[in-house]
């Protein structure tokens, strides 16, 4: 088995094979599961409607020849109702420009659930496309004393019927022989009715036929779903889960984080040693290490955030977070659908905003993606450790709570309650009338989840953090350092203005004050004298519109500079050089809550806007989101700084 191709998103061509093969089935049937284990790939797998909403394609060798295989968006019906779910039924039809109709279908059928999954079984074969079923999660129907017969089933069906354990890999090789030989699926000899009555009257016989027995719901999954969903002691476990989670990311990741600093501080010393071209030097340490250096030193909390998360999703607790925040969202004006959708921009804003195309209401998709952004995203942690980190003790605490753990959980609640409000106030603009449509959810059996499945899980997001690390933070971090640096200085200038040219640092510090940077951060200091900010966090706070991660890198290159033993400590130190506050120091507490509160608003990811552009195929929205954004952190940061500084006297 080879490995092809992952197309999130695209349409273009792949690598021609013998046939080309769609997968078709519900969301959380195992489709995605099955996609892995005959591709190879990993795409994303959950437990919660809409998950698969990029386009995912791989190919699959079996008799000797590539077939491709295409991923396409769970539905529950061919009666499409969302944007995704429209996909799948053109990609069926042959409608969709630039994408071939497949030449066969693997339909994948829930074992535990296959009785409601034969209205979508109906639909796929009234296509009259060779079909193959893949009943999943047989090995989940016998543990729960269920019992379901394949060849009868078959029979019944009228096309071949292979039960596959996806995420085991049983069942894989039989279906590669049996897509090696997809010519020969048969068509049903009979079509399924189309008529409600009929159909329903035709799934019984097949369960019937097929000598199905449902599988028995656990007592004790009845016993925590009578807690985890009831509106008090659910509500309450949730709010215990999230300050639990945020804690662990805290406490245990701070050991490894202090690793990857001293791996980095010994990198910087090591470059100061052996590389004498100052140039050079200033790049690899200042900027590489420095910069980039300072925002990978984060990787420990952003790989322990993705690990909780896949950990929450594969034993199927988010699903029941998604059904209690039902109700929220019913407040907001929008449906249960877009909790999914929000969720997914906790990990990034991108495929949040993407997920809305699981939303049937134009309007319920347009509020979600101006909500998402305000959701705390992967993006702004390593800013959140920083500020916090200075703002609170790490052995300060409430009770059993660590306060750092507190304070994390506090931006994160802030940012959800931004983005209901966020989207209430655009259904109001938007909406006139009209009530959400039902939200309907499968709760998933609770189970645990495979640890290779939850390890892909955390290395796939993680490994998108460090892309970003390795591209537009790098770039950025370069540029940055390149307007920290120049204009360049001759050694008679930096003589005449006082500085001892075989020091150093003190140059350093004397260049980057005299940068082309320093004359822009202080040229919009006026905007940003009211947060308490100085021209250093003015510079970080807009170089973090390419990515919110460039502002830790910024602050990384300016401390390296100040005090290369010890950026740190420089950081805690720095001080204001001109202005009122001239000799104060930078990052005093009102300050450093201004910050956190304006990274908490502000719309600093281009990406992000492209995106909304992209979805919505205007420049109004994107527009209109990054002005209201900006004007509301800034907003909110001054009034942050305003309570902050009244009750701390700074």
């Amino acid at each position: 088995m080879t490995a092809g191709c992952h197309e999130p998103g695209g349409t273009g061509a792949v690598t021609t094979g013998e046939a080309r093969i769609a997968l078709v089935g519900s969301p959380n049937a195992g489709k995605t599961s099955v996609f892995n284990a005959l591709t190879g790939l990993h795409a994303k797998t959950g437990n919660y409607p809409g998950v698969t909403v990029s386009r995912y394609v791989g190919t699959c060798r079996a008799g000797g020849r590539g077939h491709v295989i295409e991923d396409l968006p769970g539905t529950y019906s061919l009666e499409p109702i969302s944007p995704d779910e429209q996909i799948t039924v053109d990609v069926l039809d042959g409608r969709l420009d630039g994408t071939p109709r497949p030449d066969a279908l693997l339909l994948v059928v829930d074992a535990t659930t296959l009785r409601r999954s034969l209205t979508l079984v109906a639909q796929v074969l009234s296509r009259s496309l060779p079909t193959c079923v893949v009943v999943t999660f047989t090995d989940e129907l016998a543990v729960r004393q269920g019992y379901l017969d394949i060849d009868a089933l078959s029979s019944a069906l009228g096309v071949p019927v292979l039960p596959v354990v996806g995420h085991r890999g049983l069942g894989a090789p039989r279906l590669r022989e049996e897509i090696a030989a997809w010519r020969s699926w048969p068509a049903p000899v009979l079509a399924p009715p189309t008529d409600p009555a009929e159909l329903d009257a035709w799934a019984e016989s097949v369960v019937a036929f097929a000598d199905y027995r449902p599988a028995e719901r656990h007592r004790a999954t009845r016993r925590l779903d009578s807690v985890l969903l009831h509106p008090v002691w659910g509500s309450i476990v949730f709010f215990a889960v999230m300050m639990a989670f945020f804690q662990t990311v805290f406490t245990l990741a701070a050991p490894l984080q202090h690793q990857v600093e001293s791996l980095f501080g010994w990198l910087s010393t090591l470059v100061d040693r052996h590389v004498t071209n100052r140039w050079l030097s200033g790049l690899l340490g200042d900027a590489v290490i420095g910069g980039v250096g300072g925002v990978l030193v984060f990787v420990p909390q952003i790989m322990l955030l993705f690990l909780l998360l896949a950990l929450l999703e594969g034993v199927g607790y988010l699903s029941r977070a998604a059904f209690l925040m039902d109700r929220v969202m019913a407040r907001a004006g929008l449906e249960g659908r877009a909790f999914v959708a929000l969720l997914s921009s906790f990990a990034c804003a991108i495929p949040g905003i993407m997920a809305t195309r699981t939303l049937p209401s134009a309007k319920d998709r347009l509020a979600t993606m101006m909500a998402a952004p305000l959701m705390t995203c992967s993006a702004r942690l390593p800013v959140y450790v920083l500020l916090v980190g200075m703002l609170v003790e790490p052995t300060a605490g409430v009770g059993p709570f660590g306060a750092q753990g507190l304070v994390m959980f506090g931006l994160y609640l802030l940012g959800a309650v931004s983005a209901m409000a966020a989207a209430w106030v655009m259904k109001k603009v938007t909406d006139r009338g009209g009530a959400p449509m039902p939200f309907f959810m499968e709760m998933p059996p609770y189970r645990l989840p495979a640890p290779r499945h939850v390890l892909l899980a955390m290395w796939s997001s993680a490994r998108a953090f460090l892309r970003k690390c390795s591209t537009v933070i790098v770039a950025t971090s370069i540029a940055l350092w390149l307007a920290l640096n120049l204009p360049l200085h001759s050694p008679a200038q930096l003589q005449a203005a006082g500085v001892d040219t075989a020091d150093s640092v003190t140059v350093s510090a004397y260049t980057i004050d005299h940068s082309y940077a320093a004359d822009f951060g202080r040229l919009v200091s006026p905007v940003f004298d009211p947060l308490g900010f100085d021209w250093r966090i003015n510079v970080g706070v807009l170089s973090a519109q390419s990515a919110r991660e460039t502002f830790v890198a910024t602050l990384g290159q300016v401390a390296a500079a100040e005090n290369p033993d010890d950026p740190a400590a420089a950081l805690r130190t720095m001080a204001h050089q001109d202005g009122p506050r001239a000799g104060q120091k930078v990052f005093t507490a009102p300050t450093v809550a201004a910050l956190l509160v304006w990274f908490a608003y502000a719309l600093q990811c281009m990406a992000t806007v492209a995106v909304i552009r992209r979805e919505t195929g205007t420049w109004k929205w994107p527009g209109i989101a990054f002005t209201c954004l900006t004007v509301t952190a800034w907003l909110m940061a001054y009034l942050a700084h305003t309570i902050t500084a009244a009750l701390t006297g700074g």
